[in-house]
């Protein structure tokens, strides 16, 4: 699950910020590497918390244990409204258009199709836990399996090294240290994900000590991939190709394998969409269900079907909603706005560790190795992405966290109810 909803669609398709700002091939791969670091950090954390917490919920549990109900609130209202269902339609999207290269269709049927993706994917984890774990377990070990291929043939390659050249060329331009920064701020974003498997805590056997397992290794997995393909598209295409592609995997897929490395790439993207849709379907509605249960949002949202055991009603809503993003092709305006504020609550949460560390009835199975450095680390990375997506974008920035703190009087209003009803 981890390896599997982190690995979407960005690694393979869209020419990376990290390529921009670092002149060399070696301060890509540092690039990519820190930022696989800084992610593991950000894991650790997760498996802390997750350890001495092994509730369905993830990190709204986490804010609710080391703040208030109130932040807990919070995060999974953002969730629904903008951060996680904007996942899904938009990978969703991303999914309909490689099948497009197969099967070509119109901006309608590039619509339906997502949204045909997101709802047989719900359906069937409305089924069971077991089935949804199937699609996961088999997509994520073909779509691994093919980025492993890729690493083999492109090590293997007998070709010049052509970024290589390239980039001593431009050794001339030093790294800076805001230009690392940039460029270890845009690799966390393609490692977005990572956190999503402590949703599902509730349903792990021995969750506070299989969830630390699975966020170390699944991370560490993930960080390979990135270094690994990174290190062949470098290898096989000149460093302004990579800057200037929107299909760099394909076009590294075309010189490794001929005139069929589109279609190749067409496949694995598919197949890597799939996966990381169905990941995220799989584990979001175990956030709403926990919310329900503690009475922040309708009890109803909370219902278990009787024959087979799932959120069925809150897989239902949040296929609806993500369903009207991707058709109505609004996510991408309010994705884009709200994303950065995910980074808000990661702070937020490696804080409250903290803070749940001077508490006597904090007993975590798993704790932290290096603590505090690593969640002080992992707070400093969250506070300057949140504050370099600030001064790019400070009007969107502002309509995003406005978007998000309209969950606060929504859960005064609904705990003034609840108050008053009891």
């Amino acid at each position: 699950m981890v390896v599997g909803t982190i690995i979407g669609a960005s690694i393979f398709v869209q020419p990376s910020e990290i390529t921009r700002q670092m002149p060399s091939v070696q301060g890509i791969l540092l690039a990519w590497v820190a930022a696989g670091i800084l992610t593991l950090f950000g894991a650790l954390v997760c498996a802390e918390l997750s350890s001495a917490f092994p509730q369905t919920g993830g990190v709204y549990v986490f804010l609710r244990e080391a703040y208030s109900p109130a932040a807990g609130f919070l995060w999974g209202w953002a969730m629904f409204w903008t951060m996680h269902t904007g996942i899904i339609a938009a990978i969703a999207t991303i999914f309909a258009r490689y099948v497009a290269f197969f099967v070509p269709m119109g901006d309608v049927g590039l619509r339906v199709t997502a949204v045909a993706i997101i709802l047989v994917l719900s359906g069937v984890n409305m089924l069971g836990v077991r089935y949804g774990g199937l699609i996961q377990n088999a997509f994520t070990t073909a779509k691994v399996a093919a980025i492993a291929v890729i690493i083999v043939a492109g090590l293997m390659w007998a070709g010049p090294g052509p970024a290589a050249s390239s980039a001593s060329a431009a050794a001339a331009a030093p790294m800076t240290l805001s230009g690392l920064a940039l460029a270890i701020a845009a690799g966390l974003f393609a490692y977005g994900g990572w956190h999503m498997v402590t949703y599902t805590a509730g349903e792990t056997k021995d969750a506070s000590r299989t969830l630390p397992r699975a966020l170390i290794i699944g991370t560490l997995v993930v960080t390979a991939c990135y270094a690994g393909l990174n290190a062949v598209y470098l290898r096989v295409l000149p460093l302004d190709a990579v800057r200037a592609s929107s299909r760099v995997a394909a076009d590294a897929a075309d010189v490794l394998f001929g005139g069929g490395g589109a279609s190749l790439m067409a496949a694995l993207v598919i197949v890597s969409t799939f996966g990381a849709v169905n990941g995220i379907i799989l584990v979001e509605p175990r956030v709403y269900y926990q919310m329900a249960r503690d009475g922040t949002i309708f009890q109803w949202m909370g219902a278990v079907h009787p024959r087979f055991g799932t959120p069925h009603r809150a897989l239902a809503i949040q296929a609806v909603w993500a369903s009207v993003l991707a058709a109505s092709n609004t996510y991408g305006a309010l994705f884009s706005r709200v994303i950065y504020t995910e980074w808000i609550f990661f702070a937020a949460m490696a804080a409250g560790l903290m803070l749940l560390r001077r508490r006597a009835s904090y007993r975590p199975a798993y704790r932290i190795p290096a603590y505090p450095l690593v969640p002080i680390l992992f707070i400093s990375a969250s506070l300057v992405i949140v504050a370099m997506k600030i001064a790019e974008a400070p009007v969107d920035s502002a309509v995003g966290l406005g978007l998000v703190l309209v969950g606060w009087p929504i859960y005064l209003i609904w705990a003034r109810y609840r108050s008053s009803a009891s």
